[in-house]
Parts: C-alpha cells; sequence; structure tokens
C-alpha cells in the first residue's frame, strides 16, 4: 500500500486536476458533494434531526466503504488512479498562489481569490487579512486534503480513503454549528474530528520537523489545544512559526464579527503577496518529506 500511496502522491504532484477530464465528466469529491447536499435536502427537516443525521452519515460511510472495496478488487492500478484523483496538493498550492497572484494585481483580486477558498466575509479585508486568510487555508487543508487522505489509504486502502472524503465532504458541508445543521451535521462533524485526529497531529509535526520548530512545540501544542477546532490548529499553529507570522485573530462570518485570538502572536501581522508565495513552498516541502517517510515505508516492507 504504501508503494501505491508513493505512486499516486507523485501522479497528484504532476497532474494535479486536468480541466480537460474534470469538465467532461464529475469529479468524486463534486459527486459526494452531491450525495451529501441530497441527504440534508432530504432528511433535514421535522423531528429527530440529530438522529437522522446519523443515519445518514452511517449510510453514506458504509457506501464508502463498500465502493472502495469493490474498486481495490481491480488491483494497483485503480488504487493508484483513485488515490491520486483524491489527493490535492497540486490543486492546494494552485489555490493558494491564485491568492498572491490575485494581490499582487489588486486588493479586490486578492479577495476575489480568497473567497475561493475559505468561508468567512471577504468584502472588507485588508492586504494582511486576505494573506492571513490564504495561510490557514493553506495550513488546515494540507492536513484535510493531502495528509489525512494519505494517512487513511495507508492504514486502510481505498475503503479507508474514501471514507475520509465523504466524511470530510459532509462536514465541510453541513458541519456546522448553525440552526439548520447543528443536529443534522452533528455525526458528520463528530466523525470528521475523530478521522482527523492523528493526521492533523502528524501534520503539524512534518512542519516542525522540516522546519526545525522543536523549541517551539510546547507552544504549538498548547495553542493547538486552545484553538477553536480540535485539529485545525496543530498544522496552523505550526505553519505561523514555520512562517514567522500571526495566524487566526479577528474575522467576519456572515455579518457577525469573531474576535478570535492570534495563533503565534508574536508573529509579523503586516503580511502579503510574499507570504503567501512561502506557504506554497512550505506545502511543497511537507509534502516532500511525507513523500520521503512513505518511500521508506514501502522500501521496508518490501
Amino acid at each position: 500500500m504504501a508503494a501505491a500511496l508513493a505512486i499516486a502522491m507523485l501522479l497528484d504532484a504532476v497532474l494535479g486536476e486536468p480541466k480537460w477530464l474534470w469538465h467532461r465528466v464529475p469529479h468524486p469529491a463534486v459527486v459526494m458533494g452531491r450525495l451529501v447536499g441530497w441527504c440534508d435536502w432530504r432528511w433535514n427537516s421535522g423531528a429527530a434531526r440529530r438522529l437522522k443525521g446519523c443515519l445518514a452519515m452511517g449510510l453514506m460511510g458504509a457506501g464508502a466503504l463498500a465502493l472502495g472495496s469493490a474498486l481495490a478488487q481491480f488491483g494497483a492500478l485503480v488504487e493508484c488512479a483513485v488515490a491520486a484523483i483524491l489527493l490535492a496538493q497540486k490543486s492546494l498550492v494552485q489555490h493558494v498562489r491564485a491568492v498572491s497572484q490575485g494581490l499582487r494585481i489588486s486588493l479586490g483580486e486578492g479577495r476575489r481569490a480568497v473567497a475561493m477558498i475559505v468561508g468567512r466575509d471577504t468584502a472588507a479585508m485588508q492586504e494582511s487579512d486576505v494573506a492571513r486568510a490564504s495561510i490557514e487555508s493553506a495550513a488546515e487543508n494540507l492536513s484535510d486534503g493531502v495528509v489525512a487522505p494519505a494517512f487513511w489509504f495507508l492504514i486502510a486502502g481505498l475503503p479507508g480513503l474514501l471514507l475520509y472524503k465523504i466524511t470530510n465532504t459532509a462536514d465541510s458541508m453541513i458541519g456546522h454549528r448553525t440552526a439548520r445543521h447543528a443536529e443534522f451535521g452533528w455525526a458528520a462533524a463528530r466523525l470528521d474530528d475523530l478521522l482527523n485526529l492523528v493526521p492533523a497531529r502528524l501534520t503539524g509535526t512534518l512542519i516542525a520537523l522540516r522546519y526545525r520548530l522543536w523549541q517551539d512545540w510546547a507552544a504549538i501544542a498548547a495553542e493547538a489545544r486552545a484553538h477553536r477546532s480540535p485539529n485545525a490548529g496543530w498544522s496552523e499553529a505550526a505553519m505561523a512559526r514555520a512562517l514567522g507570522v500571526a495566524l487566526s485573530g479577528p474575522r467576519s462570518y456572515d455579518g457577525i464579527e469573531r474576535d478570535f485570538p492570534y495563533v503565534n502572536p508574536k508573529g509579523a501581522r503586516k503580511i502579503g503577496a510574499n507570504e503567501i508565495e512561502a506557504a506554497c513552498a512550505a506545502l511543497w516541502q511537507v509534502w516532500a518529506l511525507l513523500l520521503v517517510f512513505v518511500i521508506g515505508w514501502a522500501v521496508l516492507l518490501s
């Protein structure tokens, strides 16, 4: 499985998400999103919404496990192809870099680009806010889109990978503490927290290894534990120190200002396109370190 993962990581890094293919057929992530949306439309109403959400997540999870098991029967070639499609390293870097490119044109272009990758309000963002949001997204999605899928593929093959992806998709769509989704999305959010428990800490560790942050590890761990997310804080706190910037902090959601504390508060707060480019470089360097470990594991098992 480790050898297949290494090949999949390389395929994703080279090919990314080719437009010629995904303009003709829906990407699996899009199909998963449609399934989650259908469940939300069909069952998220009336009484017992938490129970309905648990049943919906259970059915989607069981379907993902079954599909993964069926696809695995076609052999290593199919496993590599599916894993490469569901990893998101190259596309993540492209989306984050688009923000730095936008900022170099104008603040408005930077806002438009960052609005594609974050859920917060962007209309009133200043340059530093845009940069901070894009770097936070880079750190969190390094865990969610690269390390976690790779981890679950290595641990449980395609069934594990597909279970993780449907759970993470569901969490991103219905796992919010809003009036509509607080109950129905409870199961998706809790399962996503569980499945990201190890990968999030692994991501923070990989960043710390690459940037030699062991003297800062106690502070990284403290800020991660105090973060509003049980998992996102690990990669965010490590990335903040790797780049020497302050992350998290105040932001607005749906017109409501939220005064979150800064992560690495002594880091630079006046940041822009250069720091976003540094984050893109960090994404590739941490990816390369992960690849080295995966190849090493494959050699040990051979």
